[in-house]
C-alpha cells in the first residue's frame, strides 16, 4: 500500500470560533470551549449554552473564514492545559470559542482517518516539537496547518478508520450503561431521601417536616476530608513514576480519575475508593479513584467515617448537582476545608443509610467493572493506532 505525506493546511480548510464573549443561556446550543475539548473525547459536565439568535449570528457559512462546525469537522483545544483535545462532530448543531480550532477536509480525505491521526502519537510528537518542550499555552492556527500528515488512498484510510470506529462504539456503548446504572442509583437516593419514601416510611411520624429521628447534621459529622497540596512540579512525571498525580477536574474521567501524571513527591495521599471533589472552579465536581493517589491543591479527597461511601457518593452529588452551586444557592470560586466541611445534610436513623449503601454498592460494583472493560478497549485501541497509522498493520 503507498503511502504520501501532506501538510495539513494542504487538505483541510482551517478555522476556529467566535472571537467574542457570547451570552450564555440555560438551555440552547451547545457551546464548546477548549475545557470541554480534552484528550479523553467531550467534557459535557461543564458544557455552557447559547441561544439560537446568538448561534445564527455568530455562526455562519463562509467561504471566506470557517466557524461554524457541520458534520465530519474535527475540533481541536488550542488553548490553555486541553491543547491537544480532539472530537469529530457529530449531527448536533454546536457553537464553539476561539479556543477551539476547526478542520474540514477536502474531499480526498476521510474525515474519521484525519480524526485519528490526529490522536496518534505521530501528531501528538510533532505539536510538542513546536512546542518545544517550553509551557506553550496557544496553538496558532498557521503552525497546526504546517503539521504533517501521512496517509494511504481514500479507500485504506476508510477501513483504518471502521476498525478503529469500532471500538469507539463499544467504548461509547458501556459508558452509556454506566450513566444509566448511576442515574439508577441516583434516583433511588432522591427517592429514599428527598421524597422521603424510604422503607416503612407509610409508619413513619413526622415531625416538623422530617422523619422522627432524622437529624441535620455537618459533613464534619459523617465524614472525613483531606484537602490537596501540590508537589512541586519538577516531580511531575509521564513515565508512571511514583503515584498518579492529580491537580483538578482536568483529569476527571465520566466517574473514575484518569491517570496520566505522576509524582515521586508524596504531599496529601487519597486512598484507593476516595471521593474526589473539586475545591477550585469548578467547584463541586466529583470523581472517584480506584487507587491510591496524590491530590494537588485543586481537589479534596473524601471518605465516609463509617464506610459507606456509595451513600456519600450520591448524597453529595444529589447536593453538587451542577459546578458551582455550593450550600444555599450561593456561588463559590473556591470553596476552603472549613466551608465543605459546614455543609448540613439531613441524615436519617435506623440505618437506613446503610440499607441503601448496601443496595447500590452492587450498583457501583457494575459500574467499576463496565469502567475497568472501558479502560482495556482505550488500551488496545491506543496500542493499534500507530501500527494502522504508520502502515506496519495492513488493514
Amino acid at each position: 500500500m503507498s503511502w504520501k505525506t501532506a501538510k495539513l493546511g494542504d487538505i483541510c480548510q482551517i478555522g476556529d470560533g467566535a472571537h467574542a464573549s457570547l451570552k450564555r443561556v440555560k438551555e440552547g446550543i451547545p457551546y464548546l470551549t477548549a475545557k470541554n475539548v480534552t484528550k479523553h473525547g467531550i467534557d459535557y459536565t461543564s458544557l455552557d449554552y447559547i441561544s439560537e439568535a446568538t448561534y445564527q449570528k455568530y455562526f455562519k457559512d463562509n467561504t471566506s473564514a470557517l466557524t461554524k462546525p457541520k458534520k465530519d469537522d474535527i475540533l481541536y483545544s488550542i488553548i490553555g492545559s486541553n491543547i491537544g483535545g480532539v472530537c469529530l462532530v457529530g449531527d448536533e448543531k454546536i457553537g464553539i470559542s476561539s479556543s477551539v480550532a476547526i478542520f474540514r477536509c477536502c474531499e480526498k480525505f476521510y474525515p474519521q482517518y484525519v480524526y485519528y491521526y490526529f490522536k496518534s502519537e505521530y501528531f501528538d510528537l510533532q505539536i510538542q516539537s513546536i512546542k518545544g518542550g517550553s509551557a506553550q499555552n496557544f496553538m496558532s492556527l498557521k503552525k497546526l496547518g504546517d503539521v504533517m500528515i501521512s496517509y494511504p488512498d481514500y479507500e485504506a484510510q476508510r477501513r483504518i478508520a471502521s476498525i478503529l470506529s469500532a471500538y469507539d462504539d463499544l467504548i461509547e456503548n458501556n459508558q452509556k450503561q454506566i450513566k444509566l446504572l448511576e442515574e439508577a442509583a441516583q434516583r433511588l437516593y432522591k427517592e429514599w431521601f428527598v421524597d422521603l419514601r424510604f422503607p416503612g416510611w407509610e409508619n413513619a411520624k413526622i415531625v416538623d417536616g422530617v422523619p422522627e429521628g432524622w437529624k441535620k447534621e455537618r459533613l464534619a459529622d459523617i465524614a472525613e476530608v483531606l484537602m490537596g497540596q501540590s508537589p512541586k512540579s519538577e516531580y511531575y512525571n509521564n513515565k508512571k513514576q511514583g503515584l498518579p498525580f492529580h491537580q483538578g477536574v482536568g483529569s476527571y474521567g465520566t466517574r473514575f480519575v484518569i491517570d496520566d501524571t505522576y509524582s515521586t513527591s508524596f504531599t496529601r495521599i487519597a486512598e484507593a475508593g476516595s471521593i474526589l471533589f473539586s475545591v477550585r472552579a469548578p467547584v463541586g465536581r466529583l470523581n472517584i479513584t480506584k487507587n491510591k493517589i496524590v491530590i494537588g491543591r485543586g481537589l479534596s479527597s473524601i471518605n465516609h467515617k463509617k464506610g459507606l461511601q456509595s451513600y456519600l457518593f450520591y448524597l453529595l452529588k444529589e447536593r453538587f448537582f451542577k459546578d458551582d452551586l455550593v450550600g444555599n444557592g450561593s456561588i463559590f470560586a473556591s470553596i476552603s476545608k472549613d466551608e465543605l466541611l459546614s455543609q448540613i445534610f439531613l441524615i436519617p436513623n435506623k440505618n437506613i443509610d446503610k440499607k441503601y449503601n448496601d443496595i447500590v454498592i452492587d450498583i457501583d460494583r457494575k459500574i467499576e467493572s463496565i469502567d475497568n472493560e472501558v479502560k482495556l478497549l482505550i488500551e488496545a485501541q491506543y496500542r493499534l493506532l500507530p501500527k494502522l497509522m504508520s502502515g506496519e498493520l495492513e488493514v
